[in-house]
Formats: C-alpha cells, sequence, structure tokens
C-alpha cells in the first residue's frame, strides 16, 4: 500500500489561478522511492476561450533511456524522438494510447509523432528492451508531473470547478479511477489528501512484432 499526498494552495493574479501541490508517494517495496512522475491534470466543467501556451515536447533517446521517462501534453501535441547515441534505436508503441512505429533510425537524427488522442502510450525501443517510457495526452490545457520532491504547480486557472485526475505508472487503473474528484479554485486555499495503493510494478511488454525479446536483439546495437 502506498499513500500519495497532495496538499493545494491557490492564487489569483488578473482573474487567474496557480494551482500549487506537493504528492507524496509511500512505496510497497522498499527498492522504490521517490515521488516523481505523477501526473496531474485539471479538466474545466465550464470550459471557456481563454487561450493557454502550449510548450515543446521532446523525448530524447541518450546512454539508452528515454528522457524525460513520463511526458504530459496536451491531445494534438507533437513530440519529437532525437537520437543521442551513437547508435540506432527504433522507437514504437503499441500498447493504448497512440500506436507508432518510427522504424529503425540512426544517431543525429530525429523523428516526430503528433499524439492526437487521450490516453497513455507506452513508449518502447524495438532493439533495446530495458528502454521504456510514457506519454499520457490529454483533452486540457491544465496539467502538470511531479518533481523528485513531489512539487507540482499548474497556471493559469480561471476560477471555477475543475474534474481533478492522476496518472501513476505502477498504479491500477481502477485505483486512479477511484482518485478522481471535483475541485473548486479560487482565492481560498485550498488541500486535498489522497491514498493510492502501488503494486510497484512495473509495466511488462513484448518487441513491436508481439515476440519476447532475444539476448542477440538486445546486443545488435
Amino acid at each position: 500500500m502506498s499513500v500519495l499526498v497532495v496538499f493545494i494552495a491557490t492564487c489569483v493574479f488578473a482573474q487567474e489561478s496557480t494551482l500549487r501541490g506537493k504528492v507524496d508517494v509511500v512505496h510497497k517495496s522498499k527498492q522504490r522511492s521517490g515521488s516523481e512522475n505523477v501526473v496531474i491534470w485539471l479538466t474545466p466543467l465550464n470550459p471557456s476561450a481563454t487561450t493557454v501556451p502550449t510548450p515543446k515536447a521532446i523525448m530524447v533517446q541518450k546512454d539508452k533511456r528515454f528522457s524525460p521517462h513520463v511526458i504530459v501534453v496536451r491531445t494534438g501535441t507533437d513530440i519529437e524522438f532525437p537520437n543521442q547515441d551513437p547508435f540506432f534505436h527504433d522507437v514504437f508503441s503499441i500498447y493504448q494510447g497512440k500506436p507508432f512505429d518510427l522504424g529503425l533510425y540512426e544517431s543525429g537524427t530525429t523523428r516526430k509523432v503528433r499524439f492526437s488522442r487521450s490516453g497513455v502510450s507506452y513508449i518502447f525501443c524495438n532493439i533495446h528492451p530495458e528502454m521504456s517510457a510514457a506519454v499520457i495526452a490529454v483533452s486540457t490545457p491544465y496539467f502538470a508531473t511531479t518533481a523528485k520532491d513531489g512539487s507540482f504547480e499548474i497556471q493559469h486557472l480561471a476560477p471555477g470547478r475543475y474534474k481533478m485526475e492522476f496518472w501513476y505508472e505502477l498504479a491500477s487503473p481502477s485505483e486512479l479511477s477511484s482518485l478522481s474528484r471535483e475541485v473548486s479554485i479560487d482565492e481560498t486555499p485550498a488541500s486535498v489528501a489522497v491514498t493510492m495503493h502501488s503494486s510497484d510494478i512495473p509495466v511488462s511488454h513484448l518487441d513491436k512484432y508481439g515476440q519476447e525479446y532475444t539476448p542477440e536483439k538486445s546486443r545488435t546495437y
């Protein structure tokens, strides 16, 4: 069992609010620690025409790792996948979310994917089975990912009512669904406490052909 506690404060400036919080994840396994990569997003229950800037999104391949490990974007955002390793990568996603296959591409090159529908896309390399990441596409511009200390901030919020949702890689879909709730954003400080049960079991996967990875394949590059 793990406990996730969120402390939220809001302030109003020029008819906008900033939601700040902190997530504390207590892991089931003693081998796991830290409170990063929890995704929080707010969907307005009464949408307005407010324009919110959309940041550029990049997921780098370096040292046989995807960095960052988790990215949250608004639906319709392009994400660049530059290869900064001195060998080939073969990036793909066939699990939920946005399916794609970037094929084999060399060091110093970049390929791009538009995440055109909401959902969670698990990202892997067909050559290096140890590489994994997740892209969470949401239909709202109000989102954040926690830092190592569990802190997060969501800016440009108009006062009003929102649906708050969470995603965490080691939590079950049913558990995450049970955490959704309505929150009100105004000038009055607020706090929310959430208890989350985490299995601490990483996502397992096959290669893009639906087969087990072989030692020969992982040593090719």
